[in-house]
């Protein structure tokens, strides 16, 4: 496997197991910590908002590590540090261990997943955004292998057995990484440099910008959280509700992949504005549709399809808005700014869901900050491109 194919399966491997090892268990270990510990389920999901948090904090420093070292260690040895991580979880047994643990499960996750991972597509792929299109392709599918294959670990194993096996996958990682990313970074082709932070942060590219991927990170968890309920609100048959749902991976891999197939034809600022303009359209739908499922299909389309295409979006459109020079530190700052959004989502629609009696003013105020999404990116785009390469 040689260019760009040894490239995308090495990042596509070790991010789909470093999200499917470090991220996607905690929503399925819950119940049984809560089962064995006694613990409340607001004290449990506290220690995921912490690691939210805290990654969003190490998000610049890890983009500035990379800038100056590469990517290849972050991603290699940050990922064997999230497996030793995984190993300690598997004997924790007090709830202020956990919230420690997640601080540091925070700080891994800054530097051995997506900023560090796109970090090495920028700077090594001969096609970057080709590259990170067919990365998000195969990463679109997380959700598919590791929730069933927690589940049934869980189930066989016990928690404290299924984080065992998940050491033993994420520590496999490494040495992918290793192999794999050989020659990229300093030295490497096209390592991207450092430069200083603050002058970039007053562009109305990075503000845009950061203002749009914020909207889109806050609309992106606070669906994740309520839709289910929302739609069940609207009086939809269970089985509708679960396949409106589950639809949405599927059609997100599906934008993910027409846009591999268009390569070059498509401008990412061009994507971009398409896809930001089906957020507030796709709300809207959600907003006014009548509760029946046909009708649904709409917003579910719609939504899939931002989201799917907002992902490759933020990894590349800092590239031309603002240039290669110091991407790591660029991409820390876009995901720091949207750690506050991303945390706080799931609470404040559920203090909406709380003051209004239903969900009813929920999609409209999500059209609202999907609209702003899409004027922040048209500000970005305005600004004329990267000044620096």
């Amino acid at each position: 496997m040689s260019g760009d194919r040894r490239l995308i399966w090495t990042i596509a491997i070790t991010q789909l197991a470093g999200w499917g090892c470090l991220f996607t268990p905690f929503q399925l270990l819950i119940a049984p910590m809560e089962a064995e510990f006694g613990w409340s389920r607001a004290e449990v999901s506290l220690a995921f908002t912490i690691g939210l948090l805290v990654s969003g904090l190490a998000a610049i420093p890890a983009g500035r590590w990379v800038d100056r070292h590469g990517g290849r260690g972050a991603i290699a040895w940050g990922g064997l540090a999230g497996a030793l991580l995984l190993l300690a979880w598997s004997g924790i047994g007090h709830l202020l261990a956990l919230y420690a643990l997640w601080v540091a499960m925070g700080v891994v996750h800054a530097f051995a997943l997506w900023g560090s991972a796109m970090a090495v597509m920028v700077s090594a792929a001969r096609e970057p955004v080709r590259a990170i299109t067919a990365v998000t392709f195969i990463t679109g599918f997380t959700g598919t292998v590791f929730v069933p294959l927690i589940a049934a670990a869980i189930e066989a194993l016990g928690w404290r057995g299924a984080l065992l096996l998940l050491a033993a996958i994420q520590a496999a990682q490494t040495p992918i990484a290793l192999w794999g990313l050989r020659g990229v970074g300093p030295g490497g082709r096209e390592a991207p440099a450092a430069r200083p932070l603050g002058p970039l942060l007053r562009r109305p590219a990075f503000l845009g910008l950061a203002l749009c991927l914020s909207a889109h990170s806050f609309i992106g968890v606070g669906l994740g959280a309520h839709l289910v309920l929302l739609l069940r609100e609207k009086g939809l048959a269970e089985p509708w509700v679960i396949t409106l749902v589950a639809l949405h991976g599927p059609l997100q891999v599906a934008a993910r992949a027409g846009l591999y197939a268009l390569g070059g034809r498509a401008p990412i600022l061009a994507v971009g504005l398409f896809a930001c303009a089906l957020l507030p359209a796709g709300l809207a739908w959600l907003w006014l549709s009548p509760p029946i499922a046909w009708w649904l299909l709409g917003f579910v389309l719609c939504w899939a399809v931002a989201d799917g295409l907002l992902t490759i979006v933020r990894a590349a459109a800092p590239v031309e808005l603002l240039g290669k020079a110091g991407y790591g530190a660029v991409t820390g700052a876009l995901s720091a700014s949207a750690v506050l959004p991303r945390a706080l989502a799931p609470a404040a629609l559920a203090l909406v869901w709380q003051m209004a009696g239903g969900y009813a003013w929920v999609p409209p105020l999500l059209a609202v900050i999907g609209l702003v999404a899409l004027v922040a990116f048209a500000w970005a785009a305005s600004d004329g491109g990267a000044r620096e390469a």
